[in-house]
Order: structure tokens, then C-alpha cells, then sequence
């Protein structure tokens, strides 16, 4: 189910002179494979969350099923996505495609306005409903103001106590980084994230693309980072497409699109769309 009901996406006039698009057509069933990026964008645009498309968030559309979405063959739906995927149109995390360059063609302001309108709503119903609630035991008595002065004065007492705790605990200070200067890390933290990973700077981004972009907070950065690293190592390499297909395609389309990459290309992903896979899954709890 969408975030938000969206009966449009911007659609470029220059599509069909698209150096892409003109190299897909050449392909067996080009032509095709040409609508199917046309459909695959008016799903990512009923799905209304930053380029990916899924059937719902807990079931990521497989190869069968865009087929019968689409009413294709399924090898012409195979084809596709990994042509797709080659010309760097598309990525896929955790099965749940990502159209790349989503931000780019489409009016992301205006789709995050329709999901805002749809916020308010929400919130002004639910504060209708407490209202009501309130009005049901309006004529309950408030006794919280009747509280005595001892009670008062083991409150503070109380405080005091929790506050002197807390300075006797004091954490070691934490420093900003990232491009939106909110990953926090002790001198102690970075120089522990420098010797686990090489890449470090990289995955302080992603995590500080993350959060600025989802609104979420977590308790322990370096902890994060180290758990999606894990999350990463554990991940399985997808199926080819070329299981059960047919057709005749040129050369370039009969090795795996690794054989193109250089290691470091290979692992790479672009990190605003790792950011919406990473809030996807933050959301359902993986």
C-alpha cells in the first residue's frame, strides 16, 4: 500500500532520444523492454516513497510477478531488469528495486507535500478521537495538584539524587560528523571505526544521509555502523537473469554485469539509495 495516493509522475519529452533508451531498443524485444521502464516508474510513483517500488513493503515484487503486473513474458521481464541494472537505471537492496536517479526527473517536493497532506490528516483525526475521549471523563476530579509538601520535597530529593548520578557518570565528549553534522563519535570511537573499516568516512555519510533524511535517531553511531556493516557481509548475491531465457542478445548481455566492475564498483551503492532502503527496512523493524 502507498504512502500517499499519487496519480501522476513527471514523464521527460526527450525520453525516446534518451542514449539509453535507444540502446535498449536495439535489444530482442527492445521496444518492450522500453515500456517496461515506463511502467516500472508509474509503480514508484504509486508507491510514492523515493524511487523504489514494491507490492508492499514486506513483499518486493519478483520477476513473476512484474510479468502478470505487467502482462510481459517473463524472459522479456528478466531482460529488462538486467539491462536496467547495467546502465545503472535501477539498483536492487534486499530485492526491493530503487529507481536511481528518481530525485532527478521527478518533483520530489510535490510527493513529499501530498504524503505531508496526508500526515496532517491523520494526526487531526487521531486528535478528533482523543478529544472525544477527553470529553467522556471531563468530569473526573484532577488530584495531581493536591499534592502535599512532603511529597514536593521527596520529588527534590529524588532529583538531586538522579543528578548527582549523572555527573558522576559523565560519557566522553562526542564530536559531529558527516555532511549534515549529525553522527556523533568520541575521539575514542573514531579512531575504533579507522581500524574496522577502510572505508570509514563513506559510512559516516551514509549514516548521516540516513538520518537527515528519515528523521530517526539512534542511541549508539558507532554501534549502528558496525551492525550495518554486518547486515551488509550477510547479505546473498541475487540470481542471474539468464535462468530459463531464450532469446538471442548481443555479446555484451551473456557476462554477469560483475565482469564490467572493478571490486571497489562492484560493492558500491549510491548512498541516497541505500538511505531509502535502509528507512524501508527501518520501518518494518528488519
Amino acid at each position: 500500500m502507498s504512502l500517499a495516493e499519487v496519480k501522476w509522475i513527471k514523464l521527460a519529452t526527450g525520453l525516446p532520444d534518451n542514449k539509453k533508451i535507444k540502446q535498449i531498443r536495439k535489444l530482442p524485444g527492445g521496444d518492450t523492454v522500453a515500456l517496461m521502464w515506463v511502467f516500472l516508474m508509474c509503480l514508484a510513483g504509486e508507491t510514492n516513497e523515493d524511487g523504489m517500488v514494491y507490492f508492499t513493503p514486506e513483499i518486493p515484487y519478483t520477476e513473476e510477478m512484474l510479468a502478470d503486473q505487467f502482462s510481459m513474458d517473463i524472459n522479456t521481464v528478466k531482460l529488462g531488469l538486467a539491462t536496467f541494472q547495467r546502465f545503472g537505471m535501477i539498483q536492487i537492496i534486499d530485492d526491493i528495486i530503487c529507481l536511481s536517479s528518481w530525485e532527478k526527473w521527478q518533483a520530489v517536493d510535490g510527493l513529499a507535500t501530498i504524503r505531508e497532506q496526508t500526515r496532517k490528516r491523520v494526526a487531526k483525526h487521531r486528535e478528533k478521537q482523543k478529544l472525544m475521549a477527553s470529553n467522556v471523563t471531563s468530569n473526573v476530579t484532577v488530584t495531581q495538584c493536591n499534592a502535599t509538601d512532603i511529597d514536593i520535597e521527596k520529588e527534590r530529593e529524588e532529583e538531586k539524587e538522579e543528578l548527582s548520578k549523572d555527573n558522576s557518570n559523565k560519557k566522553p565528549t562526542k564530536h559531529k560528523y558527516g555532511e549534515y553534522s549529525n553522527v556523533l563519535l568520541s575521539d575514542q570511537d573514531m579512531e575504533k571505526l579507522k581500524s574496522e573499516f577502510p572505508d570509514w568516512q563513506a559510512r559516516i555519510e551514509r549514516l548521516s544521509s540516513y538520518m537527515a533524511s528519515t528523521g530517526k535517531s539512534y542511541k549508539n553511531h558507532l554501534a549502528t555502523i558496525r551492525n550495518w556493516a554486518r547486515k551488509d557481509a550477510e547479505k546473498l548475491p541475487k540470481s542471474s537473469y539468464k535462468q530459463g531465457r531464450t532469446e538471442v542478445v548481443p555479446a555484451w548481455m551473456d557476462k554477469p554485469i560483475e565482469d564490467d566492475l572493478d571490486a571497489t564498483e562492484r560493492r558500491y551503492v549510491k548512498p541516497e539509495v541505500q538511505a531509502r532502503a535502509d528507512a524501508l527496512k527501518e520501518r518494518l523493524g528488519c
